[in-house]
């Protein structure tokens, strides 16, 4: 990260209510997607569960709308199983209390069955908290727990830490973007106006056709299972 952000700082609920009146007024269908609010004994559980302590701000944004509230998903379920889609900065589906704790599981239990390379930047902190993903949790955005900052990870190309200062901050860039306006600068210190796209490493293009030739099953972006690459590596001797 390049600084500790200094700006986008605010009650979140306000930044919050700039997106729900804007749904309210334009997209009623989206607005009763978001679900009714949640509660602080699910949110306990969800604490328990993670074994951290969610910020206030991310409490508070569960406490006006939990997507996943009195809802479960099916035993067939994408990792993300109930998301819900919107224009929020970096794409991706806005995740409730269920999905951020499947989700968070997930993306531990790879990065401590397979840790990353580089022990300084791994793909996964057990501080980082989901907050929106793709279904299959490859990519997404995180809120880390130890300064309040919103980053994006991707598993091609690994995390970008600190790209909005704060939840209040993302929010009142989601909301900017809704209502086709700008009022502020809502990003970290020294960050592009959007995340980038990365793309998958042209390097483990033929790891991939080569374990898809050879019947193991391998996503088309995201971490190459060391099984796999292992197989791939001798099968070249």
């Amino acid at each position: 990260m390049s600084g500790s952000p200094t700006h986008g700082t605010g009650d979140v609920r306000e930044a919050w209510g700039r997106v729900t009146a804007w749904l309210e007024r334009n997209d009623p269908e989206t607005l009763a997607a978001l679900g009714g609010p949640g509660n602080h004994a699910a949110i306990r559980e969800a604490e328990l569960r993670m074994g951290l302590d969610l910020p206030g701000e991310l409490r508070q944004w569960l406490l006006v709308n939990d997507i996943d509230a009195g809802r479960r998903p099916d035993g067939q379920a994408c990792l993300v199983a109930l998301g819900c889609e919107m224009d929020i900065p970096g794409g991706h589906l806005l995740l409730g209390l269920t999905d951020i704790q499947r989700v968070y599981l997930s993306r531990l239990g790879l990065e401590e069955a397979e840790p990353s390379a580089d022990p300084a930047h791994p793909f996964w902190r057990r501080e980082w908290v989901p907050i929106a993903a793709e279904r299959d949790g490859l990519y997404g955005t995180f809120l880390d727990t130890r300064n309040g900052t919103i980053g994006f990870w991707d598993e091609a190309s690994g995390p970008e830490e600190g790209v909005y200062a704060s939840l209040f901050a993302f929010f009142q860039e989601t909301a900017d973007r809704l209502e086709g306006v700008s009022s502020g600068d809502w990003r970290g210190p020294g960050r592009p106006a959007e995340p980038r796209e990365p793309a998958p490493r042209p390097e483990d293009e033929p790891i991939r056709l080569w374990a898809r030739a050879n019947g193991y099953p391998v996503n088309d972006r995201g971490r190459i299972p060391a099984h796999i690459r292992e197989a791939y590596e001798m099968s070249q001797r």
